[in-house]
């Protein structure tokens, strides 16, 4: 019996039809896996735009006051307030992302030689990034729903979001404001997360199998980590992943919410945004505003989203 870690690859599939099937079914998987993770930490989501921005209604509180006061100012369906155009957004994303790791590592390995625990980190930036490329305007109009406080509503919906953007904002490149931080914040972000699960997981099937593993319901040759060591994993892999890139999440939360910010004029550029948020918030409640809520939803997040697209890869036989 061999582990996961070491299959790098799917067995030779010989038809077009077989690939493009093996292809939806990954896709689908990593698709899944970011929704569930995504839903799981909704309002957890909505209490972090706030305070990241600042936003006049709610920045004087902390993240579990917050929490506290969305449902008594706009009920509690407001802690899932952008969650509909997040799941629009996530699910391509998910899937993108995983699938674009998939390839790339083995893009690394079989093309450029590069082998190791450095493919990880290189293919999980590579595909953070792929995906962020493909569905940053999702992100935008995510953001701008959920930073919305019942009462001061400047957008109706999702597709009032798109228009008001498109013909106010400079078209196209007002879904991209903020894209250049976001890029350099999933560069460590998803290389990070990557890494640090793939190294844990395969270690622990190496040196502790029979303690950490069991075999693959759709391969029993191939040795997968069990539930509760895969939520492990992810949640160490998404605290340590978020705490090296979260200066640069609040740099992109400021600058996609653009013209709706009253000091929107000294977030242009990703300088200014961290020169602004240092010089005016300072470091704790600034550039690393709401942290503790991030450690509280990021954990769970990556978590459930290894877990699920690990399960996902079995129930779809992609071992």
């Amino acid at each position: 019996m061999v582990s996961e870690a070491a299959v790098s690859t799917p067995a030779p599939i010989t038809t077009t039809a077989q690939r493009d099937y093996y292809w939806l079914r990954s896709f689908v998987a990593g698709g899944v896996a970011g929704c569930c993770a995504k839903s799981t930490i909704a309002p957890l989501d909505r209490v972090k735009i706030l305070l990241q921005a600042q936003n006049p209604h709610y920045k004087h509180l902390g993240v579990f006051a917050t929490l506290k006061a969305v449902p008594k100012k706009e009920g509690y369906l407001g802690l899932y307030k952008g969650n509909g155009a997040m799941m629009v957004r996530i699910f391509p994303y998910g899937a993108i992302q995983f699938m674009a790791f998939d390839n790339y590592k083995k893009l690394l390995s079989k093309r450029l030689g590069i082998s190791g625990h450095i493919h990880r980190l290189m293919a999980g930036s590579l595909a953070g990034m792929t995906a962020v490329i493909c569905t940053y305007p999702l992100d935008v109009i995510r953001a701008r729903l959920a930073f919305q406080v019942t009462g001061e509503h400047r957008y109706t919906g999702i597709g009032n979001a798109f228009q008001t953007i498109y013909y106010k904002e400079g078209g196209i490149s007002g879904f991209y404001r903020g894209l250049t931080p976001t890029i350099i914040g999933m560069a460590p972000y998803a290389g990070f997360s990557f890494f640090t699960f793939g190294t844990l997981k395969s270690m622990g099937l190496k040196h502790f199998p029979e303690l950490l593993g069991r075999p693959s319901s759709d391969n029993p040759e191939v040795l997968v980590l069990k539930s509760h060591v895969n939520l492990l994993c992810g949640g160490v892999a998404g605290a340590i992943a978020q705490t090296i890139s979260y200066p640069l999440d609040v740099a992109r939360r400021r600058m996609q919410l653009g013209a709706v910010l009253p000091d929107s004029e000294k977030c242009l550029t990703l300088n200014k945004t961290l020169k602004y948020v240092y010089n005016t918030y300072g470091v704790k409640k600034g550039l690393y505003r709401g942290l503790s809520l991030n450690y509280i939803r990021c954990i769970p997040s990556q978590a459930v989203a290894f877990t699920t697209y690990e399960f996902m890869k079995q129930a779809l036989h992609l071992n």
